[in-house]
């Protein structure tokens, strides 16, 4: 709508007056006709004459427009301009003396205002592909296709079919469908087009979508794959979105998982793809056994020779992840024993501890889980004739726990734990070989456990 502004001069612009004098004169003739009828000009009247009103909705229109009011009132006369002053007044819906003007309806308000406040569409529906259109409407829409009055389109399909349908709105739905139909008419063509290699049954349920977007659930669980490549090639992102969606939640199998794969790289479907690859590389047993997959070999085998490269990628990041696991385990089942060693050596537990503590008859089970462990390991060597260094099995693995505590320790003079100098000191005079490979067991130990201070463990800072 234009709106003319104050300083806009009328006969300085003789295109501009030529526009407005067609407008006039459109105006004239209409007000003839409404004259008769109602004493009072609609607001609608002013808008199509090419004013604007709703800027000074209370201002008279020659306080408005004093520039064009001469001209208006020649063009139209003395006796068309009786009332000219209360004509606006007259527009106000609200001050409207008629009661045969309706008041406004309230403009609608958001779905959702804020996030504590409920939207009117669940989330299920809107997932679902609902819409505001009513099914009233719809079902007209499915109407005017099962009907075909009026049809100017013939699809060919397979075995002979032919379905009928309305150029319009399939060049509404589908851009490549609509480019196709202008190309039709240049040349002089009748309107046909032809959609082979798919099911009939599938075209019908593609070109009933472009008209309702509906279908029905056993359309789609029998026709999703034919649906997906059809939305892709007629460029219809909605039908494209709910199949892969679909797809997604459960008409995705076993069987179908290597035509999915394919028909996704070339539709451009990157999500369903990644899909379907996570899908064959969990399964790839079962999945390299199936027809699929033999039909794959021999028309695809470069994509067969990414796929094994991907599993046998696969396979090794789960080694490496479990051979993580496994070491995490390990170094937190060392952590633990440190800390049993030092509640043994300085508290006691039980039956066992340092020789100026009394043992409590009644005492509540130890916290630690590898204090009974630890407790037989350090009896056996008490007990054990061939402690030395390199005699004993267990009593080369308590030598080891010994020694571990040592690099681990804060403060040995401090420390209740046997023999604790005598390694710290030994470790000084150990080879740069040795020494190194200690503080990394003690780095890794204290990273996986998290923990930067405790009152007999050193800190991160002197590792």
């Amino acid at each position: 709508m234009r709106v003319f502004p104050r300083h806009f001069h009328f006969h300085s612009h003789p295109r501009i007056s030529t526009k407005f004098r067609n407008r006039v004169q459109h105006f004239e003739i209409t007000y003839k006709i409404l004259i008769p009828l109602s004493s009072h000009l609609s607001l609608s009247l002013f808008q199509r004459s090419g004013f604007s009103l709703h800027a000074y909705p209370r201002t008279p229109f020659s306080f408005l427009y004093p520039r064009y009011f001469g001209r208006f009132s020649r063009v139209f006369g003395s006796k068309y301009m009786e009332n000219t002053e209360n004509i606006c007044m007259d527009l106000i819906p609200i001050q409207a003396k008629s009661n045969t003007i309706p008041l406004p309806p309230p403009l609608p308000k958001s779905a959702i205002t804020n996030r504590f406040q409920k939207s009117p569409f669940s989330r299920e529906s809107l997932e679902r592909g609902y819409s505001c259109v009513s099914t009233a409407t719809r079902d007209l829409w499915d109407g005017l296709f099962d009907e075909a009055y009026g049809a100017d389109v013939y699809i060919h399909t397979d075995h002979g079919g032919i379905i009928y349908a309305h150029a319009y709105i399939l060049g509404m739905a589908s851009p490549v469908l609509k480019g196709m139909f202008k190309q039709s008419k240049k040349s002089g063509r009748k309107r046909s087009i032809s959609i082979h290699g798919v099911p009939p049954d599938a075209v019908k349920v593609f070109i009933r979508y472009l008209y309702s977007c509906r279908y029905e659930k056993e359309e789609m669980e029998e026709f999703v794959l034919p649906l997906l490549m059809l939305s892709h090639v007629y460029v219809v992102p909605q039908l494209k979105r709910e199949c892969e969606r679909q797809l997604g939640r459960g008409l995705l199998t076993l069987e179908n998982v290597v035509d999915v794969f394919q028909l996704a790289l070339l539709c451009d479907a990157p999500r369903l793809s990644l899909l379907c690859h996570r899908m064959i590389l969990k399964n790839f047993k079962a999945v390299s056994s199936s027809e699929a997959w033999q039909a794959m070999q021999q028309s695809h085998p470069v994509l067969e020779k990414e796929l094994l490269g991907s599993v046998i990628d696969e396979d090794n990041r789960q080694k490496k992840r479990v051979k993580k696991m496994n070491e995490r385990k390990i170094y937190l089942e060392l952590f633990e024993a440190m800390e049993t060693l030092v509640h043994i050596c300085r508290d006691g537990c039980r039956t066992i501890g340092p020789h100026d503590k009394d043992f409590k008859v009644n005492q509540p089970p130890c916290k630690y889980a590898a204090c009974k462990g630890l407790e037989l390991l350090i009896r056996h060597f008490a007990g054990c004739k061939l402690r030395a260094p390199g005699g004993c099995t267990q009593c080369k693995r308590m030598w080891q726990l010994l020694e571990l505590h040592s690099h681990l320790c804060a403060d040995s003079n401090l420390c209740r734990v046997p023999m604790c100098r005598n390694f710290k000191d030994r470790s000084k005079k150990q080879g740069r070989k040795d020494e190194m490979k200690w503080k990394l067991l003690v780095k890794k130990i204290l990273r996986t456990k998290g923990v930067a201070r405790t009152p007999f463990f050193l800190t991160t800072e002197t590792i």
